[in-house]
């Protein structure tokens, strides 16, 4: 039974404090630079998604896409809640860690390092896609083994676009969250012109032929693709990783949250019927649709231009607000002891944890160039998905054992719209398939080793450390 005790040991709600010694996190962010967060890693997502979506749904993909925002509403003002009670860096794991104990809240921990990590690797894979068309349109080719992202032995290639820009990416995170915030605001609003662009363009050439069948492969194909572009929502939840860098976290947080969500689900789902509206979904390309629709319809050089531009501004943002979370990660469970101290270091100039960004970034590199896309993505939502389930059910949890809690913000009909996020993200997940179960229970694994050798032994709850 101490044995249970310790294990779902809760992290007290009034452990809000950030603060520690040595340098602390720069509070440079209002509610927009939040947003912008949320959008950098959301709308990016939509690039490599629609192709892969559209192969296994057909133009239901659309539905798709609805489908997958409706959950996402649900989990978002959970999310948006438990930020208001918990204004600290450290997402779903700092919200598992106060509401349902220090196990699940590793569990989750781990599982969130899987997600922002890897989720930097397929939109790489991506941008690569965009930036060699580019590249071809001025009569520059890469060579066929420097292109691309297939591991086999004998016959390997690898993609170098898709490695290098990752290391560049992971430079100017460690350099400071202000440098970072005001490239990824400029890149945001340069994705959103490009896509309105797209949307001008393109729209005038939708046809109904190409909307029929309409789920050419059924309901499981149509709901497998759910499972698939969840994805391309993956980014309003980063908005929480960088709270403790926000200047008003219990107002900016949830502000950044729901606005990110609601005006990146709006572009999805029309710029994901002008693509299939408009071209066969079977000359769609997983990781350039919208570059594709472009050039069935006209081909349009200086739409094409915008577009390639977008998809380039797009996928970056993805990648620079994806490692942005998942280095904080790193730094709220190292300052929970639940990680060497070390991988909390933060640079005494730059006020980053400088080091762990570039060996992420290393890492997330080696991923990029040698991982295929659509295998990318699987294991990156299965990961969103369960912290998503996390943080619904935690929401839930937290309103039937502490009801008085101070709530600055609260989701309206918060039982009931908590119970279906975390059973709708949780019946996404069977849809992924079996081999992304079993990487992922893989990684789960590696994960229980790590807090059994480690974190159980030496967590701030278990060594009796308050909070500074």
């Amino acid at each position: 039974m101490t044995l249970l005790r310790r294990l779902f040991a809760r992290q007290p709600l009034e452990w809000v404090s950030s603060e520690s010694d040595g340098p602390t996190l720069r509070r440079a962010l209002g509610w927009p630079a939040l947003t912008c967060i949320g959008l950098g890693t959301m709308l990016g997502g939509i690039f490599p998604t629609i192709g892969a979506g559209a192969h296994q749904a057909g133009p239901s993909v659309i539905t798709s896409f609805v489908l997958s925002g409706i959950v996402c509403v649900a989990v978002a003002l959970c999310y948006a809640e438990l930020s208001s009670m918990v204004p600290v860096a450290g997402s779903a794991y700092t919200y598992a860690y106060a509401t349902l104990g220090e196990i699940v809240a590793w569990i989750i921990g781990w599982d969130l390092i899987l997600e922002y990590g890897i989720s930097a690797a397929p939109v790489a894979s991506s941008l690569s896609t965009y930036f060699q068309d580019f590249l071809n349109s001025v009569h520059i080719t890469l060579p066929q083994w420097a292109s691309t992202a297939h591991w086999n032995g004998v016959h390997s290639q690898i993609d170098v676009s898709a490695a290098v820009v990752v290391l560049l990416i992971s430079g100017l995170l460690a350099i400071g969250i202000r440098e970072s915030s005001r490239v990824n605001a400029t890149l945001v609003a340069v994705q959103i012109v490009a896509m309105l662009a797209f949307l001008i363009g393109v729209l005038p050439h939708v046809n109904v032929v190409n909307l029929h069948p309409y789920r050419p492969f059924g309901t499981t194909g149509m709901l497998y693709a759910t499972a698939l572009v969840f994805f391309a929502y993956i980014g309003f939840d980063t908005v929480t990783v960088a709270a403790e860098e926000a200047h008003r976290p219990h107002v900016h947080v949830p502000i950044g949250i729901l606005l990110s969500l609601v005006i990146g689900g709006v572009l999805y789902v029309a710029l994901t019927f002008v693509t299939v509206g408009s071209t066969p979904f079977a000359r769609l390309s997983d990781g350039g649709a919208m570059l594709d629709a472009v050039r069935v319809n006209g081909n349009n050089p200086f739409l094409r231009a915008v577009v390639e531009l977008g998809g380039v501004a797009g996928n970056t943002t993805v990648m620079l607000t994806s490692l942005l979370g998942q280095v904080r990660i790193f730094y709220v469970m190292a300052r929970d002891r639940m990680l060497p101290p070390g991988v909390a270091k933060i640079h005494a100039i730059f006020r980053t944890p400088a080091h762990m960004t570039m060996i992420t970034g290393v890492i997330v590199a080696i991923l990029a160039a040698i991982v295929p896309l659509e295998q990318l993505l699987k294991l990156v939502n299965i990961g969103t998905l369960s912290a998503f389930a996390i943080v619904s059910f935690g929401t839930f949890s937290l309103r039937l054992v502490n009801p008085n809690a101070s709530r600055p913000f609260k989701v309206p009909g918060g039982i009931a719209v908590s119970l279906f996020g975390g059973l709708s993200s949780f019946a996404l997940i069977l849809y992924l398939g079996q081999t992304t179960w079993v990487r992922f229970v893989t990684w789960f694994a590696v994960g229980m080793i790590v807090y059994a050798a480690y974190g159980f032994w030496h967590s701030r709850l278990r060594s009796g450390i308050a909070p500074p």
